[in-house]
Order: structure tokens, then sequence, then C-alpha cells
């Protein structure tokens, strides 16, 4: 597949209806689940990084966790792309799901009886395992459930509700946490929405077809990654995403600000978190009722040099109201990046192919965030956290430029409301051609 294979279909534009998917009953139970599960992830991310640097005061001993959460995930997504193509996705969603409120009771109970920190890191480190199994059938799940013409109407509301949930799960998680501080409290409510995350996606019918007649074979095994490689328009969109993200994040250094910069305490990590969550939920939300994007490609690398701007200042600022507003420009830019990214993955991607392209933009988005956060606990422990942050922002912005000047045909992505794969355009065509 080249960049050729981008190329939409000539159907004109139909009117703009921001509330389409929700006439879904499967994407109502979806949601549901969805919105469950980030925001007991959310509420997890701040009791962990508190009670961690709590016990620790060490920048690296949060980087850790982002190396404990990536590896498993760039060695195991993989396999959890040949599950996703093989095995009912729901399935394979249910268990995955019910395991993942298995790990937040044993981190109930780690901070209960007062165990060594290591059974932390080890728990953290299974749920990473069952993350990388898992959530290839989550992404690949989506296109079966609504149809393809409103496909970027449901990516668009599935950001939204990633960032509500992602904006009021920090902040629920400060408030449960407390001035005491009080981990156990946060993972029972993590504990909870797992669970209710189970149920919901018990009540969804994906009528999805089966690839039994495909053996598992090496071949069938990396063909998402010769996928990716070949389709250089979901390469350079992805790529760009990985390098910013790992450079410009400065998620995992939060309790560092929190705690020693702005002097917010627990709820003040809570509030900056739900900043940049707030951010993105009203890019959302603007994006969901304004007509699509007609040059998506162009906009993408317009959001992630704005990310990266928003990063360099909130590295700089000593000052809390400030830090918020650059938390929310980086949640808005960096939506921008999660629509057009995870459409153009999804919608020019075959369904057969879908959960191991889905693993393979795992890999990079896990490697993003979680290795992201490992760099900059070892660049905050060498160099201090303001020199980390800023250095960052300044990294993403280049990475702009280095991606503009490697994959130029980024600039030709148009609508994202017209995207297909290359042979579905091609039967739509004929189709069409019979009909003359």
């Amino acid at each position: 597949m080249s960049s050729s294979d981008s190329v939409s279909s000539d159907h004109p534009p139909a009117k703009v209806d921001p509330y389409a998917v929700w006439r879904s009953s499967n994407y109502r139970r979806y949601s549901i689940s969805w919105f469950s599960l980030v925001f007991s992830k959310q509420v997890e991310t701040v009791a962990v990084g508190i009670f961690i640097y709590d016990r620790t005061r060490d920048p690296l001993a949060l980087g850790w966790i982002g190396l404990v959460q990536a590896l498993p995930v760039m060695l195991l997504a993989i396999a959890g792309g040949q599950i996703a193509d093989r095995w009912d996705r729901r399935r394979v969603l249910l268990i995955t799901f019910a395991v993942g409120a298995a790990v937040s009771f044993g981190l109930l109970l780690t901070t209960l009886w007062g165990a060594p920190l290591r059974w932390m890191y080890v728990l953290l480190g299974i749920g990473a395992i069952n993350q990388a199994l898992g959530f290839p059938s989550r992404g690949a799940l989506l296109p079966q459930l609504v149809p393809a013409e409103i496909f970027s109407n449901a990516v668009t509301w599935n950001s939204t509700i990633f960032q509500i949930a992602s904006m009021t799960g920090p902040a629920v998680g400060g408030l449960v946490l407390g001035p005491k501080k009080y981990a156990p409290a946060a993972f029972a409510l993590v504990t909870v929405c797992r669970l209710l995350s189970v149920a919901a996606i018990a009540g969804v019918k994906s009528g999805q077809k089966m690839n039994a007649a495909e053996s598992i074979s090496l071949e069938s095994v990396i063909a998402g990654v010769r996928y990716v490689w070949a389709a250089k328009l979901i390469l350079a969109t992805i790529t760009l995403d990985l390098f910013a993200v790992l450079f410009g994040g400065a998620t995992y250094l939060l309790p560092i600000y929190a705690e020693d910069i702005l002097h917010v305490g627990a709820s003040g990590l809570g509030f900056l978190r739900s900043s940049e969550a707030a951010g993105a939920v009203c890019m959302a939300l603007l994006m969901a009722h304004l007509p699509p994007m007609k040059h998506a490609g162009r906009t993408l690398l317009w959001a992630v040099a704005g990310f990266g701007a928003a990063t360099i200042v909130f590295g700089f600022s000593p000052w809390f109201w400030l830090s918020l507003a650059m938390m929310f420009l980086v949640g808005a830019f960096d939506n921008v990046s999660v629509v057009v990214r995870h459409t153009l993955v999804q919608m020019l991607t075959p369904d057969p192919m879908r959960g191991r392209v889905s693993a393979v933009n795992g890999i990079f988005i896990v490697a993003s965030n979680d290795l992201g956060g490992l760099e900059s606990g070892v660049t905050a422990r060498l160099f201090g956290p303001v020199i980390s942050v800023v250095g960052g922002g300044v990294g993403a912005i280049l990475v702009v430029l280095a991606t503009a000047w490697k994959w130029p045909q980024i600039l030709t992505i148009g609508s994202l409301e017209k995207i297909r794969p290359a042979e579905v355009i091609l039967e739509e065509q004929e189709q069409q051609a019979e009909l003359v």
C-alpha cells in the first residue's frame, strides 16, 4: 500500500450530524465501558504517582512506572493483535477487563497491608501485560459497531469520552486521596469502575467475522508490521505522535511539579491532569460540531507544533494558573492528533487486519507515553524537571519539521470523512459504474 491508497471516494459531503453515533445502542454500551475504563486508569495513575513519589522523593522512581508499563506492551502487543483478528474481540475484552479489575484489587491490598513498593511495580507490570493482549481488540472492535460513514464521528466522540474521563478521573482521584493521601480509597474506586466496564461490554453485540481459515504463522503475525510500513500515511502519523509525545510529554513529572514547584499537593496534581483533559474535551466537542477538516494533514502538523509550544511554557511556569492554562492547551492540541491518527489507522486498514495494525499502533502509543515517562524521569534526575520538560517541548517541534520533510504526503490528507481502504474505494467506484 502506498500514499496513493489514501485517495478518498467522490461522494459529496453529507450534512453534519454531530450525534449520529449515539443512535447506536451498541455504541452507547461500548462508551459506558470505555468511560469506566479510562476513568479508573486516571484515578489509578494519580494514586500510584503520589504514593510512589511520597515514599521515594525520587524522579527516577516515577520513570520506572513508565518502563514496567511499556515493556510488556511492546513485547506482547503483536500477539494481542493476532488474538484480536482470530478470536471474538468482545470476549477478549471481557476477560482482560476482568483481569484489570483483579489487578486494581491487588493494588488495594498492597497499600492496605503496607507491602514493599516492588509489589506495586509487579502489579502494574501484570496490568500492562493484560493491556497488551487486550487493547488491539478494543481498537479493532469499534469499526464493527458503527457504519464507516460515521466512523470519524465515533472516533471524535470516543476521544471526547476519553478526555471527559481523563478530566474527571484525576480530580476525583486527588479528592479521594485527600490531604492524608489515603491510597486504598482510590484503588477501591478503581476496582468498582473496572467491574462496571466488564458489565457494560458484556451487552455489546459485535457481529465480528472470524478469520478461522487463516493459520497462525510468522507471516500472519508480522503482517500488521508490514502493512504499517507500506502504508506511508499511517506510518507518518503514528511516528509523528511517537516522537512528539516521547520528547514532549510532561505527564510523568506532574507529581514533582505539583509537590515541589507549584506546591499544590495531591488535589493540585488532579487538577493539572484534569485541565489537560478539559482542553481535549473542548477540542473534541468543537470538532464534532464543525464540518469535517478540509486539510487534516496540515492541521495535524500545526496541532503537534502547538503541543510542543504549550509544553515549553508549562515547563517554565512558576504559577499554578498559567500551568493549568498550558495543560489545557496541551490537551486541546493533542486531541487533534488523536482523532486524525486513529481515523487513518482504522479506516485505511481492511477489517481482517485491524487487530494487528491496532497492535502496532498501540506499541507506538505506549512507547511514546510510557517510555516517554522513563525518558522524563532520567532527564529530570540528570538536569532537573524544568530542563526535562522544556527540552521535550523543543523536541516535539523539531519532530514536526522532520516529519514534514520525511513524509511530505502527510500534507495531502484532506477530509477524514472520505478516508477508505484502497480496495473499498475501488469496489465503490465499480458499483457506481455498474449503476451508470
